[in-house]
């Protein structure tokens, strides 16, 4: 059984490295925000305006590098957002 302190740490790092990975996707759409709207978990990642296929697919590999992830051609077309990208980012992570 782990300890309070164990579970605790556990969680911190679990929240860390959620913010890291916001964090990147962040900075990797940075070149593309619209306006002064803020990135958030909500924004959509391509809605055919501001940022094309080809570059979704950069990011995507160089998430992959940087967390060390592979990301399914599937699952990636169920991407929408800041958040589900994340989301499925952490999720890859926790199963190596």
């Amino acid at each position: 059984m782990q300890s309070t302190v164990d579970l605790v740490a556990d969680k911190a790092e679990g929240i860390s490295l959620q913010l890291t990975v916001l964090r990147e996707i962040r900075r990797c759409l940075a070149p593309f925000q619209a306006g002064d709207r803020p990135i958030s978990g909500e924004t959509v990642i391509s809605d055919g305006a501001t940022i094309d296929s080809l570059t979704v697919m950069d990011m995507i590999m160089e998430l992959e590098d940087r967390f060390a992830v592979y990301i399914p051609m599937n699952l990636v077309a169920e991407i929408r957002t800041v958040n589900q990208l994340a989301q499925t980012v952490l999720a890859l992570h926790a199963r190596r």
